[in-house]
């Protein structure tokens, strides 16, 4: 039958071979800014026998040292900055920049201006104007710059783009997607997530990103044209909600957003994300083509999978659902995103996850973001 033949294609997927490491060069990474992202970079680095971490940044006093010792680091310098470890650190290939928002931009341009290749962690950056910098940085540099998007080596991620790019839904017209916890503002790792003058945006930048990133790339990153945003921060306002009263003045970025959004080739895509809402979700993923449907159910923070997907489509005249089970995982989705990285730089590689992609993110966001400010649609000039 068609639906087998369709289950055929889509069911399961290739196992990957563990690759044999070349360890005769080593690559000499260094970590700035050592909050509690950076531990899972140290953690899924020093698994890798071709990197030496030699070098560790932090602007609080201190701070690097504790980091260091908690986490087994080695035997590593450490540095007030960034800049002051690309300064001194000679021989550096590659950072991670692990700051709160607000420092990916200069931390990222000052590493590649002095030819160290650059993994920074997502958002790309607060603004569309920060990411420019960063690409035209990476540009005239040669070095690599990767954002770190990890659930883009999810194996039912890379089976839902497979399904999306294979025509089988015949021309997509309309995505729905997004994601969102019921209670879920970020206030255990302090206030660097809800401050503006650190973090620059909320839940658009923190979950947001990885929502449009899932969608975006099964699409083949097609060109935002224009964005109707709308953001708020009800929630960040209640102290009974965050259960910090003392974080209730420091709170000012959004805890949701939602946009509608054109995308070059006659897309909509319909977003929404929250932090904290009266509500379990804000809908699963959707898309919708001339000839076919695929929904991905919602998980709990961002769209990802949260169980079997389901293909809707017709054999002959009779409308049929056909479900897709999960792929399973094969190692940790952190790891791959590094080793990626690594091999990148060791083996002058593209970057795995390209700037020329993310800035079509970071447009998105930073479009929800003014037309909210505006009041207005925003058009796109890319």
């Amino acid at each position: 039958m068609a639906e087998d033949n369709i289950l055929n294609r889509f069911e399961g997927g290739a196992v990957e071979e563990d690759k044999a490491v070349d360890t005769s060069k080593k690559i000499k990474y260094g970590i700035i800014g050592t909050g509690w992202i950076a531990e899972a970079h140290l953690k899924s680095l020093k698994k890798f026998e071709d990197v030496e971490i030699v070098a560790l940044a932090d602007l609080i006093p201190g701070k690097a040292e504790a980091f260091a010792e908690k986490y087994g680091a080695g035997n590593v310098r450490f540095y007030a900055s960034g800049k002051d470890l690309i300064d001194n650190e000679k021989d550096l290939d590659a950072v991670s920049v692990c700051t709160y928002n607000m420092q990916h931009c200069p931390c990222t341009v000052y590493a590649l201006e002095h030819g160290v290749n650059v993994m920074v962690e997502k958002p790309m950056s607060v603004t569309l104007e920060e990411a420019l910098q960063m690409q035209k940085a990476e540009k005239e540099s040669g070095k690599v710059l990767s954002i770190g998007f990890q659930p883009r080596y999810d194996e039912t991620v890379k089976q839902v783009k497979k399904i999306v790019q294979s025509g089988v839904l015949g021309k997509i017209y309309y995505v729905q997607t997004g994601g969102g916890r019921r209670h879920g503002i970020p206030t255990p790792y302090g206030t660097t997530f809800i401050e503006k003058d650190t973090a620059g945006i909320g839940a658009l930048g923190d979950i947001g990103c990885y929502s449009l990133d899932f969608v975006l790339n099964a699409l083949g990153y097609p060109k935002p044209l224009t964005v109707s945003g709308y953001t708020s921060g009800f929630f960040g306002k209640k102290a009974d909600y965050l259960g910090k009263p003392e974080y209730v003045d420091k709170f000012n970025v959004d805890d949701f957003g939602a946009g509608f959004i054109r995308l070059e080739g006659g897309i909509i895509l319909d977003f929404r994300i929250s932090w904290a809402m009266h509500m379990d979700s804000p809908g699963d993923t959707i898309f919708l083509g001339t000839e076919g449907g695929l929904r991905v159910p919602a998980t709990d923070a961002w769209a990802n999978a949260g169980g079997d997907l389901t293909l809707y489509h017709n054999v002959g005249d009779k409308p049929v659902e056909t479900v897709i089970p999960l792929n399973e995982n094969r190692g940790d989705n952190f790891d791959k995103k590094l080793r990626a990285f690594v091999d990148s730089v060791k083996y002058g590689l593209e970057a795995p996850v390209s700037s020329d992609e993310i800035i079509y993110n970071q447009a998105i966001i930073d479009g929800i973001m003014r037309s909210s400010a505006e009041g207005k649609e925003i058009t796109l000039d890319l």
